[in-house]
């Protein structure tokens, strides 16, 4: 009895190997699950409808955002999964988790919410997030991958979620009226003071970024714009987010003050 226990158990742990194999296979495998790919200089897209003409502007511009980047090499062609009827979106978020899009390994995004090209966004449950902005805040995380590899990157290397969220945010947010830390603290305050309870905060383009992304963004620019630190110095610091905050808070209200 004992015997057919263990073959049995056996069976079953080679069975999920297999499925988890083929799952992993399918991730890293995008061609498999979608009808057409088509090469845009440094970017092959996987997509199953025809592509809008403009996609090529909006993935060149991302790359212009991406070299203010300390990680950024030329050399990664990126893979772009579109969300136009594959089911490999939905697959890798069973992975990663929902999201407007997804950045991982060293060269792969996924857009997992509503693409509109033409108008420059992505939007998912109502809320509109910058199309641009969103590919070059997922090849930023793209890049850190590249650098630090599997085991050094998170989920893996569990650094704090402002520092790994906020650097791709600081990186992509670079439109005017988005690069002032000192306007971006009073924004953030003003969203606060107005709907303490809202998800978002929006912009001049009628997009959004969560709160909570933003003051991400906030922290990061604080210790790379004024602290001067780098954003590996800054994985390695051990203050913690609300040290940080506190500081920050503090720098603004000398800035406020003059």
């Amino acid at each position: 009895m004992k015997r057919k226990i263990f073959r049995w158990a056996i069976r079953i742990f080679v069975a999920i190997l297999l499925l988890l194999g083929i799952l992993v296979t399918l991730v890293l495998t995008p061609s498999l699950m979608y009808a057409n790919k088509t090469s845009l200089g440094n970017f092959t897209v996987y997509h199953n409808k025809p592509l809008d003409k403009a996609l090529q502007q909006r993935l060149d511009s991302a790359t212009e955002i991406l070299k203010t980047s300390e990680f950024y090499d030329a050399n990664i062609k990126f893979s772009i999964c579109m969300n136009d009827g594959s089911r490999y979106p939905a697959l890798v978020q069973t992975f990663l988790g929902r999201a407007f899009a997804l950045g991982y390994t060293s060269n792969k995004v996924t857009l997992c919410g509503e693409v509109n090209v033409k108008d420059n966004y992505v939007e998912v449950n109502g809320y509109k997030w910058n199309l641009v902005q969103l590919l070059a805040h997922e090849e930023t995380h793209c890049l850190v991958f590249h650098k630090y590899g599997f085991w050094r990157s998170n989920p893996v290397a569990h650094h704090p979620l402002w520092k790994w969220e906020g650097y791709p945010e600081y990186i992509s947010r670079r439109a005017a009226g988005q690069t002032d830390l000192v306007a971006n603290i009073e924004k953030l305050n003003e969203a606060e003071r107005k709907d303490k309870d809202s998800w978002g905060i929006g912009f001049a383009d009628s997009t959004l970024s969560s709160k909570e992304y933003f003051h991400y963004r906030l922290l990061v620019q604080y210790c790379l714009d004024i602290k001067k630190m780098t954003y590996e110095s800054l994985l390695k610091d051990t203050t913690s987010e609300q040290t940080t905050t506190t500081q920050m808070m503090n720098w603004y209200a000398t800035q406020k003050n003059k």
